[in-house]
Order: C-alpha cells, then sequence, then structure tokens
C-alpha cells in the first residue's frame, strides 16, 4: 500500500510528541471501519458513530460484522468525490480482492443472558489520556455481564487513580501493583478478578464493540478451550513511524478462525514453540481456572522488566502443554494504537526479539518435560527465527532493515534478560 498521498485529519494524544509529518515527508492516513452490509457508512476504531473521512484511509473491511481484510484507498482513486465514492472505492476494491461469505454463512456472534462473566484486565504505566479513551471504548461494550480492572503498574503518580475514582466510580475497579513488569500487573489483576473467563488488553488500545462477545463465542466452541486470542489491526497511521511498524509485519494473524492443539498438531514441524502465531498479549482471554492452574504469568518475563517481554508467548505455550486448545477468533478485534516515534518504535523491535528469546528460556524453566522436544526442534527454530529476520533486514526500505537488524539483537539477548529478571525477582522476594 502507498502512504504518500494528501494528508488525513489528525488525532493527537496527550502522552504522544507532535510530530509533524512534512519533516519526515510522510502524509497521515486516516483509519476507518466499514461494513459493506452498511453502504456509504463509515466508523472510526472502537468508535461509536459515524464519520466522513478524506483519502487516504485504511480501511478494515467486514461483511455483517466478519472482517475480510484491510484495503487501502487513495486520493487518486478516489479523486473528485467526497465520502460516499471513498466508500464504493473501498467496496469494489474488497470485492475484487476477497471471497464474500455466503449470506447467512457466517455472523458477528451475539451476547446471550447466558453469556459467562467477564473480567478484563488492563495494565497501564502513566498513560491516563490512553487509558481514557482505552476504557471509553470497552464499556461501549455490547456484552451483557463483564467487570473492568485497571492495574496501575509501578506508577509515577496518582493521575490513574484519580481518572478512574472520578470519571468511571464504580463501573471500573482500580489496583496497584508497585513491582514493575507486565506480568506482575496481570498477576495482580488475577488475583482481584472475578471471572470466569480473563480476557486482556493494554492502555494503548481501542476494543470493538463487539470483542466480548466475540470472545465469549472462542470459549463456547468447545470446551477444552483455554485460551482465545483475536485481530489486533492498527488504530491510526499517523506517523512514519506507526506505518513501518505495519510494514515490517504488524500484529495481525489473519482473518480465518484457526485452532491449535496437541492432540491435533498441525503440519508446522516447530509446533508448539512458535507461539508468536497464535496471537498476542494486546489480545488475549484465558478460562480462569486454566490460567490460575498454570499459577498466572511468569513474572520473570513482560514489558517493565529485563527480559522485555514473552508474558503472552510463555502464557500460549504453557496452556497448550496442558492439554487445553487454543483458539484464534478474528471477530476479536482490537485496535492498537502503534508507536509515533523513531526511538520508540525501535525500543518495541528490540523488544519483540527479546521476548521471543525470553519466552523460548522461560518454556525450558517452566516446563522441563518439553526440554527433549525443544531441543529436537531449536537447531531448526533458531534457523528459521534467524533467517527471517534475515530475510526483513534485506527488504525495500532502510528502516525495515534496521527494524529487522534490532529483533534479531533482541532475540540473542532475550535469554539474558529472562535470567536477570529472574535473578532481579528472587533478590527482590518475589515470587512466580
Amino acid at each position: 500500500m502507498s502512504f504518500s498521498l494528501r494528508p488525513a485529519a489528525r488525532i493527537r494524544h496527550p502522552e504522544y510528541p507532535d510530530t509533524r509529518p512534512t519533516a519526515s515527508g510522510y502524509f497521515p492516513v486516516e483509519v476507518v471501519d466499514v461494513d459493506l452490509a452498511r453502504p456509504y457508512e463509515f466508523r472510526p476504531p472502537g468508535g461509536p458513530g459515524p464519520i466522513r473521512p478524506t483519502a487516504p484511509v485504511l480501511a478494515l473491511v467486514r461483511l455483517r460484522g466478519h472482517p475480510l481484510g484491510l484495503i487501502s484507498a487513495s486520493g487518486a482513486a478516489a479523486s473528485g468525490g467526497g465520502p460516499e465514492d471513498l466508500w464504493r472505492c473501498v467496496a469494489d476494491t474488497a470485492r475484487r480482492r476477497f471471497v464474500m461469505p455466503a449470506a447467512g454463512s457466517r455472523t458477528v456472534p451475539r451476547a446471550s443472558s447466558a453469556a459467562p462473566f467477564i473480567s478484563v484486565i488492563i495494565a497501564t504505566h502513566n498513560r491516563p489520556g490512553m487509558l481514557r479513551q482505552c476504557l471509553n471504548s470497552l464499556l461501549r461494550a455490547d456484552y451483557p455481564r463483564f467487570e473492568v480492572i485497571v492495574v496501575d503498574n509501578a506508577p509515577a503518580d496518582d493521575a490513574a487513580e484519580r481518572l478512574v475514582r472520578d470519571v468511571y466510580g464504580g463501573r471500573v475497579r482500580y489496583v496497584r501493583e508497585p513491582k514493575a513488569g507486565l506480568a506482575h500487573a496481570h498477576n495482580r489483576g488475577l488475583a482481584a478478578a472475578c471471572g470466569e473467563i480473563a480476557a486482556f488488553t493494554d492502555d494503548d488500545t481501542l476494543v470493538d464493540p463487539g470483542w466480548l462477545t466475540a470472545i465469549a463465542e472462542g470459549f463456547a466452541q468447545d470446551p477444552g478451550v483455554g485460551c482465545v486470542t483475536g485481530l489486533i489491526v492498527p488504530a491510526e497511521l499517523e506517523t512514519a513511524a506507526q506505518a513501518a511498524l505495519e510494514h515490517h509485519g504488524g500484529f495481525a494473524k489473519g482473518y480465518a478462525p484457526r485452532t491449535w492443539s496437541l492432540r491435533d498438531p498441525p503440519k508446522d514441524p516447530l509446533f508448539p514453540f512458535t507461539a508468536g502465531r497464535f496471537g498476542s498479549g494486546t489480545n488475549m482471554a484465558f478460562r480462569m481456572s486454566a490460567l490460575r492452574a498454570l499459577g498466572g504469568f511468569d513474572p520473570a518475563t513482560g514489558t517493565g522488566t529485563p527480559a522485555h517481554g514473552g508474558d503472552d508467548l510463555l502464557a500460549f505455550f504453557r496452556v497448550l502443554t496442558a492439554g487445553h486448545t487454543l483458539a484464534y477468533q478474528p471477530e476479536a478485534i482490537v485496535w492498537h494504537r502503534h508507536r509515533r516515534t523513531q526511538d520508540a518504535l525501535e525500543a518495541q523491535a528490540f523488544g519483540y526479539g527479546a521476548g521471543l528469546g525470553a519466552y523460548l528460556t522461560g518454556a525450558l524453566v517452566n516446563e522441563p518435560r518439553m526440554i527433549p522436544a525443544l531441543l529436537r526442534r531449536l537447531p531448526r527454530g533458531v534457523r528459521y527465527a534467524l533467517a527471517r529476520t534475515h530475510r526483513a533486514a534485506h527488504a525495500d526500505t532502510p528502516r525495515t532493515r534496521r527494524l529487522a537488524h534490532l529483533e534479531r539483537r533482541g532475540l540473542l539477548y532475550g535469554p539474558v534478560g529472562y535470567l536477570r529478571s529472574r535473578r532481579r525477582n528472587h533478590t527482590g522476594g518475589a515470587g512466580a
């Protein structure tokens, strides 16, 4: 897709510095939500009401709520017209590119009065503006039975606490976790949760109104499902750094539902160690009984620790090795606000690689019975990971090559980071 087109409307967030597109030659792209069953209607990511965008746009295209894929529409394609012409451009492109489900073959799930109670856990760290937008989107959910728990992780001030107390009152619960680290925060939320299902997202997301309903459907399809992940798409492409992350691969795992289990393994010879293919911690949910039986998340992993990440991947792996099924549900949609600056993007790329290395190390520590299987697959897995980053390093842009190099460095650092994090937890008296 091409992003070198005329500007769209700007969206500013208090935690982000103002990045002017003219400085780098990048022009913003407006992200929109389109359903082919609702002609000429554009909606903002996670938002309630229609908008009238101008090209260029990146549209998540759906049919009767079911996501089909992302479509870019340029100013050239919609030249001379307004939003109606832009909508037609998006719709015509989608009909040519995607296979349309038959009428009535699949619709977005609907919540029922028998829906399981879901605890939504949102970890936050010094981003009250983003947190507020995330909570606003979440409280528009079309799901009948859920609670929201905000876990304030090692905060610098009481801004998040005041936000929850003054704006949301009894609709949102606030807890504080003083020890830095995403796994620590998630475990604190688990201890406070009352639901049958624990759903996790981050404070830099906007959730779709049908997110929780789709998660519940993912668990309802089989009592053996222990984890459900969902589709993650960009909420904005305001800066060159945000566009670079999407070009590098983004978070999306496809638009078709899938399941994985050890009982019916895929042909992938690296399964179940390729946990990064199953989803991301930005959009994941667990059957509470299954996650608590595993002891929650490994506190030596996660953003905010020397490991930099890997908490979600390790949880996916352990759920599978415990005999549960993991389901990917593309109707469970979360819109992610990517890092806006190049420095933040580079730190994120290093963190992705480090998290993968930390996860593989944590898999050995937490599931020693899987060591023989891992050792059989490890040489091939390392070759695969290095080949993937090597291919990306020879991609068509210096920015993408830089991200691939940082990801590879992070992968090699990951085991060291995990062991450092475990040592820090041990000397600080933290338990698993």
